[in-house]
């Protein structure tokens, strides 16, 4: 070792809770905290444009380079990895504790039937109820119409839908539930508090969609924490989202302009 230079921590030292509220802070600036904020601006944007909230339209799934598919398809891959990199990130830090990385807050393949039965059963419940909830507070004018997609008619379309819908899941259970709540409980915050962090995180990145999707993803938090904090894992909610996620982008692309009960842009 060089003269004068200090030895670090070694592996698997405690970190301190400054660094700790520090590394929480970048990880949320860097992902769905970011979102949080420029959800609430362009719900800000919504609220004070003319016309009601259900005439305007939240588009997810959009395409990037319209007529230039190879092109769109290019920035459909690249934003989907991109917006893994906290994940990665996250497993990094857990690492550096000395936690087994992301099995730590139970993403792995150690029960992938417990993960798929689990997440198969919650999806159908959650879903259905939040569906019903959206075309309820859409209707009472609380709500953005939201495209789930817009993307071409090209061979890649359902495949990008899918992988965006894994993407969604993996980033959000991972960052608001495995490894925030882990983060939080480690500063000392009780679980109460914990719990309403994360749902109303949960519900923030949604505001661009409305009060209803502020107001079901908030609900939609704090049953995902209660189920994290029974089952140990975030697998089953990954398995859940994601399945929530393929059946609205799969499901809007097949049936959009096809029966009148689902509202389009």
């Amino acid at each position: 070792m060089a003269p004068g230079t200090r030895p670090g921590p070694p592996p698997g030292a405690a970190v301190g809770r400054r660094t700790l509220r520090s590394e929480t802070l970048l990880v949320l600036a860097l992902s769905l905290g970011a979102s949080a904020v420029s959800s609430l601006i362009s719900f800000t944007g919504a609220l004070t444009r003319p016309g009601g909230l259900k005439d305007q339209a939240a588009h997810l799934n959009a395409s990037h380079a319209p007529g230039r598919p190879w092109l769109d398809l290019s920035w459909q891959v690249f934003g989907i990895a991109t917006a893994l990199v906290p994940v990665f990130l996250v497993a990094h830090l857990l690492l550096r504790e000395g936690a087994p990385g992301l099995r730590a807050v139970g993403l792995d393949r150690d029960r992938p039937g417990f993960d798929l039965t689990r997440g198969t059963g919650l999806a159908a419940a959650v879903g259905g109820t939040g569906l019903l909830f959206y075309l309820g507070v859409r209707a009472a004018g609380f709500n953005l119409t939201v495209v789930p997609e817009s993307l071409p008619e090209v061979w890649w379309k359902i495949p990008v839908l899918v992988a965006s819908a894994v993407q969604n899941a993996v980033l959000e259970e991972v960052v608001v539930v495995g490894y925030l709540l882990r983060r939080l409980g480690q500063l000392g915050w009780t679980p109460a508090a914990a719990l309403v962090a994360s749902a109303v995180l949960r519900g923030s990145y949604h505001l661009y969609q409305g009060v209803g999707g502020f107001l079901g993803n908030m609900a939609m938090g704090v049953l995902f924490v209660l189920l994290y904090r029974r089952w140990g894992r975030v697998g089953p909610l990954v398995a859940a989202h994601a399945l929530i996620d393929v059946v609205a982008f799969v499901g809007y692309a097949l049936l959009a302009g096809k029966v009148g009960w689902l509202p389009t842009a």
